[in-house]
């Protein structure tokens, strides 16, 4: 950046300052504005849920920006404020400037001693100011901005020394879980979640013993010092990981990688995954296990409800009801018709030379129409132009809409009623019964339209017979058969799809978990959902391929001279005597073709559809939370919450009593 550019940048952050006072200044005297202390915590307090900090404590950087001890601030006070804020070093020159109160850019031990104990908790552990740490650094002379800074920094180190031995009476080198807990709350509670507060007693159950030794403490107090360090590896292992979970190892080794020297000891390793793991204990964390130790406005999930397809996102539970769920029904019901329909069309002709290849009797009328399934593509195409290849596919789209939306839905319903409220889980046989169970409720829809879509696809192939009868419509098949006759084979349509959906949905979730790692941090691709769905098509289609033998013979209406079949029984037997054990796999190869690419299709349509056009108001559309949210992205109000996080370190409730020192006017509640 040239000179002139730092200069207009530099005016144009004064100028920004000047509308900040003005927008907060309450107090006018000739013709001046002025800022009260509520003005100013108005101006300068962070609009983010910072719980553990007191919008009160912020009044000591009030003190510090008042420089006249006037009680209020000039616009010259808050410029002068801000720029200091804008430093690189602001949050120790602050915490100088409150010790400085005469002002002589140097800090004597009485000073120091009298800000320490004014800003102290009357109920805090005693302070020993005649410690041999504090005498190191102030005996015989007063202390520089660099000397006091580094101080500071040491100052938490040695209060949590103290407190141990205040606590450890008898000199034991251990301490009980309750005075642990003061000590910590004590000298880090500002940093810490309610999750780790909560559990702060469990550290106990890491080593043996129901008491806590200093090495714990001391271990514990790092790792809260080194959460910047520790959130940093965490994230890095975590993209490094193909489940985007990790373990022990992991983490160890990525901060090798990271650093030059060894961070982290074996205690403080543990003491980060015990409390990262709380309500996980498979030694495989993601990134929203450590989210509630590395955050501190980490909430309790309770507040909010986590969604299936934002991976962590949260929803307000405002819509519930009988209205609310038609409402989504039918949300489902229309994607799902969309996702099926372009899953038919897109793999509607091998469908059809599926069907005629297994509709073709061998040993009994004549010679094989077709050698194969692509003779029988080839024919098809000699003898019925392209649009052969689409025969029947109007009664096969109006059938989608409710086979794929009943299937869907009910496959997700029930897995919802059976999966683990707590962990989410589901057992293999529950995801078994939750995919049949959507296979079976579909059949009562989708046999009527499938016995109407194989008649019409057979009756091309008879058109070439001398024998075969007339073309009919789908309007005369359904007034021909009548409601009996359009559920005829549905015995057999249920034995084929409730086994289909059952290897189907758990080999698809599995696919997609096991194989290409989707987890609540890491969504699948396009490319990866479509593997997913075809892999998973694949051995449904093939192991049910003779139930959809039968039931396809026993849709097709008999040409004469053929085999006519009462029932899956008879259907099995008789082809089995007549055209032996291959005959119940005819069709498998273009089957799995179908299928395979049908599933796949439908179900990254359904999932996409899902993303891009969520109903409003449900999960879907809910607003992510961040596991770790990013800071804020204004600097100034960034290096105001970490001033004051630099004083809180030395308690976490320093600043909120009023200070005995006369020329301080600034009253902190």
């Amino acid at each position: 950046m040239t000179i002139e550019a730092q200069a207009k940048s530099a005016i144009s952050g004064v100028d920004g300052f000047r509308n900040i006072f003005n927008k907060h200044a309450s107090i006018e005297k000739n013709g001046q504005k002025f800022m009260t202390q509520e003005d100013f915590l108005s101006a300068i307090v962070p609009n983010e849920d910072f719980k553990r900090i007191e919008r009160e404590q912020f009044a000591l950087l009030f003190r510090v920006a008042d420089r006249g001890k006037k009680g209020v601030l000039s616009v010259d006070d808050f410029v002068i404020f801000e720029n200091l804020l804008a430093k690189p070093d602001a949050e120790f020159e602050i915490a100088f400037n409150l010790f400085d109160v005469n002002g002589t850019g140097k800090i004597d031990f009485d000073q120091f001693k009298q800000i320490l104990s004014a800003n102290m908790p009357q109920d805090a552990v005693p302070f020993n100011f005649d410690c041999e740490w504090l005498r190191l650094y102030t005996a015989g002379h007063e202390l520089t901005y660099e000397e006091f800074s580094q101080l500071l920094k040491g100052l938490q180190g040695e209060r949590l020394r103290q407190e141990f031995k205040f606590y450890d009476k008898k000199a034991t080198g251990h301490i009980d879980v309750d005075s642990f807990k003061k000590i910590i709350l004590d000298v880090c509670k500002h940093k810490l979640s309610d999750s780790v507060i909560d559990h702060l007693p469990t550290l106990t159950n890491l080593y043996a013993g129901s008491k806590i030794n200093f090495a714990t403490v001391v271990a514990f107090h790092n790792v809260v010092r080194q959460m910047d360090m520790i959130e940093h590896i965490v994230k890095k292992a975590i993209d490094e990981s193909k489940d985007k979970k990790i373990t022990k190892a992991d983490f160890l080794n990525t901060a090798a990688k990271q650093t030059r020297y060894t961070l982290f000891t074996p205690m403080e390793t543990d003491i980060i995954f015990h409390f990262a793991g709380l309500g996980n204990q498979t030694g495989r964390l993601s990134l929203e296990d450590f989210a509630k130790l590395l955050d501190p406005r980490w909430r309790l999930p309770e507040a909010v409800a986590v969604t299936r397809a934002a991976y962590g996102a949260a929803t307000s539970k405002k819509h519930s009801g009988f209205v609310w769920d038609l409402i989504e029904s039918a949300y489902a019901f229309t994607l799902g018709a969309i996702a099926g329909s372009v899953g038919a069309t897109a793999v509607y002709p091998i469908d059809l030379v599926k069907t005629r290849m297994q509709n073709q009797r061998s040993k009994v009328v004549g010679e094989l129409l077709y050698k194969n399934s692509i003779d029988c593509f080839r024919k098809v195409i000699k003898n019925e132009g392209m649009i052969g290849l689409y025969r029947g596919l109007g009664p096969q789209l109006v059938g989608v809409a409710p086979e794929k939306a009943i299937k869907l839905t009910v496959n997700d319903l029930v897995r919802g009623k059976l999966k683990n409220k707590n962990t989410g889980e589901i057992s293999f046989w529950q995801e078994m019964f939750s995919g049949g169970a959507a296979g079976g409720c579909q059949v009562i829809f989708t046999n009527p339209l499938e016995i109407v879509k194989i008649r019409l696809q057979v009756q091309g192939e008879q058109a070439k017979n001398i024998d075969g009868p007339p073309r009919r419509s789908a309007i005369w098949i359904v007034r021909t058969l009548g409601i009996v006759g359009l559920y005829k084979g549905a015995t057999a349509c249920l034995l084929r799809d409730i086994p289909f959906s059952a290897i189907y949905f758990p080999a698809y979730a599995h696919l997609k978990k096991d194989i290409f790692h989707e987890s609540k941090d890491h969504k699948l691709s396009m490319g990866e959902l479509l593997l997913s769905g075809a892999i998973a098509g694949m051995p449904a289609a093939y192991f049910t391929t003779p139930a959809d033998v039968i039931k396809t013979r026993l849709q097709v209406e008999a040409r004469k001279g053929q085999t006519t079949y009462n029932g899956i029984v008879d259907a099995a037997r008789k082809i089995y005597a007549e055209e032996g054990l291959r005959a119940f796999f005819k069709g498998g190869p273009a089957r799995i073709l179908r299928s395979s690419p049908q599933f796949g299709v439908t179900l990254t349509v359904y999932e996409l559809l899902h993303q891009l056009i969520p109903l409003p108001g449900s999960e879907d559309a809910a607003t992510p939370i961040k596991i770790m949210p990013d800071v804020t992205t204004d600097l100034g109000m960034l290096r105001t919450r970490n001033a004051l996080k630099m004083l809180l370190d030395l308690d976490y409730r320093f600043g909120v009593f009023k200070s005995p020192t006369p020329a301080s006017p600034a009253r902190n509640a």
